[in-house]
């Protein structure tokens, strides 16, 4: 019976090595200071990549309350829309509109010493499409973002 199984045991295991070699999962760790910066600028991410983890560290020491970061991705021409409507709303929503389609991925604010990740599948992103990471806490996301890069 081993015998007639054999074959389907080595199909099976071929089948799940191909699949597992085209199923890519990627890391970021970014890190987020209280001068209102990110330590990376671009972030680039291989194609092949089928899931995105995204760690924030806040390498700072003030508190979510007075300089919280988030990362929070969209398509660059959402990028100044999203911010401005993320100003008007509150820490518990993470400055971000609940539910906004043009959010793609985003982290919760998190204050200093304190860090946080998010997963999300690169099915979202399209290869040589126009992406900006930045944090949404009130009058940040004009000069805490960054760029990346899909592909």
């Amino acid at each position: 019976m081993l015998r007639r199984l054999f074959p389907l045991i080595v199909l099976c295991a071929l089948w799940c090595a191909s699949s597992a070699a085209f199923a890519r999962n990627c890391a970021i760790t970014v890190e987020a200071t209280d001068m209102m910066t990110f330590n990376l600028k671009t972030l680039r991410v291989p194609g092949d990549c089928t899931q995105l983890r995204v760690t924030l560290k806040h390498v700072g020491r003030m508190p979510a309350q007075a300089m919280g970061h988030n990362w929070v991705l969209t398509e660059t021409r959402h990028h100044r829309d999203v911010g401005l409507a993320g100003g008007r709303m509150k820490l518990a929503d993470d400055y971000l509109p609940r539910n906004d389609a043009r959010v793609i991925a985003h982290t919760p604010v998190i204050g200093g010493g304190q860090s946080t990740e998010v997963v999300f599948p690169t099915s979202r992103l399209r290869r040589g499409g126009a992406y900006t990471f930045f944090c949404s806490f009130p009058g940040h996301w004009n000069m805490m973002k960054g760029t990346l890069v899909f592909g």
